[in-house]
């Protein structure tokens, strides 16, 4: 992704931007390569909603499936290394998803707003929280899905006032509350169990997301 975007956009996004955006600045746009960082913050956003946002759920809905799947028949330590490195493919996997979805994520022609900063720094405060995760699981292994399933999931709260659509904070609160109730409900498969939950929460988020874009 660089700072540089080509006008004029598809026919839907141009369309729907000109419906939200006052001012001047997209319509010069149209003619010349301009600095996403030359638009104003409500500008940015409306071009920052115009992304699909598919690639990294259908990463995390591959992963967690396929831990839920493997869990049963591989040792707790196994499934412990399979969950470290599992959650943390899922960004590379999502990177590669992205484009097949046209999501493109390192395309050099990809507008970079202020919204996509923040993205990012959502998703590494989220990963900061394995300060806490590791030291508890070195007390009780069993912690780990839990910690990483929650860690995981707390980024798409500032995507969803990103993009001024429910489904990032349906996504956090919903698999939150999921997973702390399967944890105790359900000690003797909890890999599974929770695997069952962010997977069920990643389908309907992955529908409302592609029915926003749609919709655009």
């Amino acid at each position: 992704m660089n700072d540089v975007i080509e006008r004029p956009l598809h026919q839907s996004a141009h369309n729907h931007s000109n419906s939200q955006i006052e001012g001047g600045s997209l319509d010069k746009a149209q003619n010349q390569p301009l600095s996403a960082r030359d638009l104003s913050l409500d500008e940015q956003r409306t071009l920052f909603k115009q992304n699909r946002f598919i690639a990294m759920p259908l990463a995390g809905t591959i992963v967690w499936a396929l831990l839920g799947i493997a869990a049963p028949f591989v040792s707790e330590v196994t499934i412990t290394w399979m969950l470290y490195i599992g959650t943390g493919a899922i960004f590379y996997l999502g990177a590669g998803l992205s484009y097949l979805t046209g999501e493109r994520f390192f395309s050099k022609d990809k507008p970079k707003t202020s919204f996509d900063t923040l993205f990012f720094v959502g998703m590494i405060m989220s990963l900061m929280v394995f300060g806490i995760a590791m030291p508890v699981a070195a007390i009780d292994h069993t912690t780990v899905p839990l910690t990483l399933g929650i860690l995981a999931g707390l980024m798409w709260m500032p995507l969803s006032w990103s993009i001024e659509h429910w489904v990032g904070y349906f996504h956090t609160s919903t698999r939150t509350a999921g997973i702390v109730a399967v944890w105790y409900l359900f000690p003797d498969a909890r890999v599974e169990a929770i695997s069952a939950v962010i997977v069920a929460v990643y389908i309907v988020s992955l529908y409302a997301l592609e029915r926003r874009y749609q919709s655009l």
